[in-house]
């Protein structure tokens, strides 16, 4: 589990509590949630995408006759946090106009309204992060590089964003090569090689963190020459490639930094009889104590209530970067205004209003 990541799913959590307890947005009505882990797996978002839009049942009904109406299960959904699972979720849900507001899925091919018209976004299109690298590269007057990307939707338009606005600043470009976690070793080996002996001294990465960690640790076996790396928002500014000596120096953009005022009390509102009503922080409190809340297992203690969740010091109770969970705050305030609009006047809404997730 990505404690990182799991901060950030709360921030919708929240986000809707907030929202609940107001009373000038959508008073009367309570809205509900459910988070859903995708692993980073398309296969598992294009699950949850299907049943987002026809109902969260687990068996399917062979009955003869279809008694549930034909509305979506839910009216809107936050997510996902990444590029390709977006795109595929958003082929689906756009059939069904079920809104899917994106905390961070930033491909430029998103944009396209034709293909995925339900799909909306707080982050914005890599087509501007693109043309910014690239200037930053011209700023410095580097005009011979070397190009790294993801072998996935985000790497690969991101990168051809790069290299189409290199071209138009009179950059030359050494090589440009790809690859995912999960392709043969032996192409990450060959990517560390190309790296290793080219003679550009500074890289343009746009590759997500996860590529990036396995890029670094193969580099590391025979470290190239001192490198400047200019990198993309999904590994620039995470804490863990501060460990990294070749990282040192490397620059880049990010999504701005926030404050949301009262979040980190909430993160750390947290009881073992709270962790265990769900599975995330079940894991999550286990993870960071090694204790069971259910009782021993696999040799592990039995959680006592003496674990102190203040005096823990991981990626979910860091609160000093906040820029992607307030796009995903963001994005919950976007839903409720929208559904507000749909239902309510001025100071009262109507609970009984029948209305389509497209008029949301």
């Amino acid at each position: 589990m990505s404690f990182r990541d799991l901060s950030i799913a709360r921030a919708m959590e929240f986000a809707v509590h907030e929202i609940n307890n107001r009373t000038d947005l959508l008073p009367g009505i309570t809205l509900g949630y459910q988070i859903h882990d995708s692993c980073g797996a398309v296969s598992m978002a294009v699950k949850v995408a299907f049943q987002f839009a026809n109902g969260m049942e687990p068996f399917y009904n062979d009955t003869d006759s279809c008694s549930k109406s034909a509305a979506a299960a839910v009216p809107a959904l936050v997510g996902e946090s990444t590029s390709t699972p977006s795109i595929s979720m958003a082929r689906i849900l756009g059939l069904f106009g079920i809104p899917q507001v994106s905390h961070f899925a930033s491909c430029a091919c998103l944009s396209d309204k034709r293909q995925y018209p339900a799909f909306l976004r707080t982050v914005p299109s890599d087509h501007h992060q693109a043309a910014a690298l690239a200037k930053i590269v011209k700023h410095f007057g580097w005009t011979w590089i070397g190009a790294v990307r993801s072998d996935s939707d985000y790497g690969n338009y991101g990168m051809a964003s790069f290299l189409k606005a290199a071209q138009e600043e009179g950059i030359c470009v050494e090589y440009s090569e790809s690859y995912y976690r999960t392709q043969p070793r032996s192409k990450l080996e060959r990517v560390a090689n190309v790296i290793r002996r080219s003679t550009a001294r500074v890289i343009v990465a746009f590759v997500q963190s996860g590529d990036m960690r396995l890029l670094l640790q193969e580099l590391a076996k025979q470290p190239p020459p001192p490198l400047q790396w200019i990198g993309s928002e999904a590994w620039i500014i995470q804490s863990e490639f501060l460990t990294y000596n070749m990282c040192a120096g490397a620059i880049g953009f990010s999504v701005a930094n926030s404050v949301i005022p009262g979040f980190r009390e909430f993160l750390l509102d947290l009881s073992p009889a709270q962790a265990l009503k769900s599975p995330l922080l079940t894991e999550f409190w286990e993870s960071s104590f090694s204790c069971s809340l259910i009782g021993s297992s696999g040799g592990a203690r039995k959680c006592d209530g003496s674990e102190d969740i203040r005096a823990l010091q991981n990626p979910y109770t860091d609160t000093s970067q906040l820029g992607e969970s307030n796009l995903v705050y963001k994005a919950t305030y976007a839903i409720a205004h929208a559904i507000h609009g749909v239902i309510c006047n001025d100071t009262q809404c109507d609970k009984s209003a029948k209305f389509t997730p497209w008029q949301v």
